[in-house]
């Protein structure tokens, strides 16, 4: 009888175990949702500037550096930029493009969260890493490949947002402007005229733009990190952390910004309504030398402090 007891209690305490240790898959929908919630509250701040941001690489798109009129030169920099907007288009003005911003940074979060560690698990046992340097190198990759997979999957809401924030009612000289009142409307319309192809126009300059900010964010982090702790002999605290993100992410947009700004072209270049080719551009690569030949290197860092007070 009291074989039989313990018995019971035995099985008992081994049926309510599993009810003690959370699921793999309820722990990545807590943290998908978590941090979704999170990035969402961060764009409602950081959505301005990278409504500015888009407008400064836009403004004197293949025009050489010094023979931009004052006209065609309303935005000369991130705050001046911002007092414009918000003083003709107002907070409406400044807020352009944020509810598919929500629902772009869902999509990234996701599968940053869904695929960072699986593919660096592949990764590590499958190659049997067992280094500090090499499991960053791991680290590196499974990054990037989120971030690229990330990006490819909301490349056609980043294609909407991108119009929506470059269209200014007042400044219609900076870019092709695009009049978008509903971005499913205006996704169901790319889409009948022409065909995925152009809802997924500019995909590829945005997943190079996403591998490269993923591939050198996580071991700038990690180096500063190091350096700060170790060589300057400050203390493991939150404002170590603070100042090291915002040393990462000065790195990064000077990796990162040059591919930022083929991608904003890329997503905001006119469309040929016969042939469905851009209008400007063929290719990334074809937007990369066309900017340089005519704009310089400095085209290439057009919006850069816009996008670190986004980032960094």
């Amino acid at each position: 009888m009291a074989a039989t007891s313990g018995s019971l209690q035995t099985t008992a305490s081994t049926a309510t175990v599993p009810k003690q240790i959370p699921s793999k898959a309820k722990e990545t929908a807590v943290g998908f949702v978590i941090g979704g919630l999170a990035a969402c509250g961060a764009v409602t701040f950081t959505n301005p500037t990278e409504v500015v941001k888009t407008r400064l690489q836009l403004q004197g798109e293949l025009v050489r550096a010094g023979a931009l009129s004052a006209s065609s030169r309303p935005y000369h920099n991130t705050f001046q930029a911002l007092q414009v907007v918000f003083k003709h288009e107002g907070i409406r003005g400044l807020q352009r493009g944020l509810g598919v911003a929500y629902i772009y940074q869902v999509c990234l979060n996701g599968s940053r969260i869904g695929l960072y560690e699986p593919v660096r698990d592949t990764v590590v046992n499958g190659l049997g890493l067992k280094s500090h340097q090499s499991l960053l190198g791991a680290g590196i990759f499974a990054g990037a490949v989120a971030g690229v997979a990330g990006a490819m999957l909301g490349s056609p809401l980043y294609l909407i947002k991108t119009r929506q924030q470059s269209f200014s009612p007042v400044f219609k000289q900076i870019g092709h402007q695009h009049e978008i009142r509903s971005a499913w409307s205006a996704l169901a319309r790319i889409y009948r005229s022409e065909g995925l192809r152009g809802v997924y126009r500019g995909v590829d300059a945005a997943m190079a733009r996403a591998g490269v900010g993923s591939a050198v964010q996580m071991p700038t982090y990690m180096i500063g990190k190091d350096i700060m702790i170790t060589r300057f002999g400050l203390p493991d605290t939150i404002g170590t952390h603070f100042g090291t993100s915002m040393f990462a992410g000065f790195l990064v947009c000077i990796a990162m910004n040059p591919f930022d700004v083929v991608s904003t072209r890329m997503y905001n270049q006119g469309v040929d309504p016969v042939t469905g080719k851009g209008l400007l551009y063929k290719s990334p690569v074809d937007c990369f030398f066309k900017m340089t030949r005519t704009e310089g290197l400095r085209g290439l860092y057009k919006g850069f402090s816009a996008h670190f007070l986004r980032i960094g």
